[in-house]
């Protein structure tokens, strides 16, 4: 990710799980809020619900991809947080990073295409 920064500390979390806009899908959940920084920062939640590790890491994997692939076309100055509910193990990738996608977009975190 070239653009963007983890979020690692519990409090940053917390703030965003309480101040921020959030979107929900059967997949996902996205929390998002403004951080005054020239560049976004991505934090990505799993829970125990969703398996053992290594489904949980798989899963991280997969929306850590999405967001790397897609990284140019979001808005930056964002602190975003995905919470992958348990329907999204099962989940086939195009799924997962088209419901990603359309969250993003309905939180305006996608920026407009400029005109060529």
């Amino acid at each position: 990710m070239k653009f963007t920064v983890s979020l690692n500390k519990n409090y940053e979390f917390h703030r965003l799980y309480n101040k921020g806009k959030s979107a929900a899908s059967p997949l996902l959940i996205l929390y998002c809020r403004k951080n005054g920084r020239p560049f976004n920062r991505l934090g990505i939640t799993v829970s125990k619900k969703i398996g053992k590790a290594v489904h949980r890491n798989k899963l991280r994997r997969r929306i850590r991809e999405t967001y790397r692939i897609n990284e140019g076309s979001f808005v930056p100055g964002w602190d975003i947080i995905v919470v992958a509910r348990v329907k999204g193990r099962f989940a086939p990738y195009s799924a997962l990073s088209e419901d990603f996608l359309s969250l993003a977009a309905r939180l305006g975190l996608i920026a407009a295409p400029g005109p060529r």
